[in-house]
């Protein structure tokens, strides 16, 4: 009996960090249909300039002590992958001004795909025949939901270019990121995507949110999807193997697109089904094939971003 209750408990845990996941999971799908409401009357710099200046200073407060203990190798590392996810926020943000809150979803979901090609041309790492099963198959998708004819939308374009951001950004933290400093770096990473994001709406003035449903909007980003979501992250990641994680953090393009539809006014049209149902076997294919050999001895993940959900 003595012997049992480690197992049990560590079960408990596994599942309670699954649920706590998933549950994360959702708060990110549920952002996309709301950036595309607020932006339609916020620009999207001036929205990302509140959203991130808010958990910036936030994540200051609360992580005060590991942010200290940075060096400076740290800080640098930290503000160079803050400058890619800053700007793959502004793809993905601008692309949901001009795009479904769902597409966005799934195309930002090829991430997960993108990631170990990036890595194969970039760093040379061994490439398994899984990875391009999930490239046919992404691709496929991609273009059941973006191709207009024999053209991709501006919306879709943008998106796609943020996912490309997305997986450099991904690289470049699997590369420098240690477990002792991510806390630290998060917050720098943090407060660099604020300054860029105000670098590029104070000089035109910025546009605030109109009425508590916006602000409430910008808030619930800010903290519930922001600073929440990444402390919620790092428990869980520190509990699950990699793999788990990220399968079922692919679940969030379907939550993004399940809130377009239930709350965002969206259709669910064949295309849609089609073309989601592809990305996401293609997700599904990477993370249970496996991505690609790692030089280091350690297991790339996909999911070591911030978040690479809608923010």
């Amino acid at each position: 009996m003595t012997a049992a209750a480690p197992t049990d408990t560590g079960r408990r845990t596994r599942l309670l960090a699954t649920v706590l996941l998933v549950a994360l999971t959702a708060v990110w799908g549920s952002t996309f249909f709301l950036i595309r409401d607020l932006v339609r009357t916020v620009p999207p710099l001036d929205f990302l300039a509140l959203r991130f200046t808010i958990a910036a200073v936030l994540m200051v407060v609360v992580f005060w002590r590991p942010l200290r203990a940075l060096g400076r190798r740290e800080w640098a590392a930290g503000a160079a992958l803050g400058l890619l996810y800053g700007v793959a926020q502004v793809l993905q943000t601008i692309g949901l001004a001009h795009t479904d809150a769902s597409v966005s979803g799934f195309i930002t979901g090829l991430y997960v795909v993108l990631t170990p090609v990036l890595s194969a041309l970039l760093l040379r790492e061994r490439v398994g025949a899984p990875t391009w099963v999930a490239v046919l198959l992404s691709t496929g998708g991609l273009a059941v939901l973006s191709l207009r004819g024999v053209s991709v939308g501006t919306g879709e374009a943008l998106t796609l270019a943020c996912a490309v951001v997305y997986a450099l950004h991904i690289i470049g933290l699997g590369r420098w990121s240690t477990p002792r400093h991510a806390t630290g770096m998060s917050a720098v990473q943090m407060i660099v995507i604020a300054a860029v994001s105000l670098v590029g709406a104070v000089p035109g003035g910025i546009t605030w949110p109109q009425g508590g449903g916006q602000w409430a909007s910008v808030l619930y980003m800010a903290t519930a999807a922001g600073v929440l979501a990444l402390w919620a992250q790092t428990w869980a990641q520190a509990r699950l193997t990699a793999t788990r994680a990220a399968i079922v953090m692919t679940l969030e393009p379907v939550f993004a697109a399940l809130f377009a539809v239930l709350f965002g006014g969206e259709d669910l049209t064949a295309r849609l089904l089609l073309g989601g149902v592809l990305v996401v076997a293609a997700m599904y294919v990477v993370e249970l094939g496996g991505r690609w050999t790692p030089r280091r001895g350690r297991e790339p993940v996909a999911v070591e971003a911030l978040h690479h959900e809608a923010g």
